[in-house]
């Protein structure tokens, strides 16, 4: 089952997705430079926004793949090319 925060990214465009992207990993190392000084009052929120990253990251690399020509999907790995 799709969390809804993966439904939503594939309804942005790739423009929304990395600027969305830019800003996530501005407030990750804001986050965790904060962390280091002070502390945050409550530090899971770092993983959960690393994890957004990585949700992000994966969106963008999945439409990259979908957009492939027949040359370019050719070319990927042995790995790729057995399955």
């Amino acid at each position: 089952m799709a969390s809804k925060k993966f439904i939503e990214l594939q309804e942005f465009s790739d423009e929304q997705l990395q600027n969305e992207l830019s800003e996530t990993v501005v407030q990750y190392r804001k986050m965790k430079f904060d962390h280091a000084l002070k502390g945050l009052e409550n530090p899971m929120t770092i993983r959960a926004v690393r994890r957004d990253i990585a949700r992000l990251k994966n969106e963008a690399r999945r439409r990259e793949v979908a957009n492939f020509t027949e040359a370019q999907v050719a070319k990927r790995s042995k790995i790729r090319n057995r399955k």
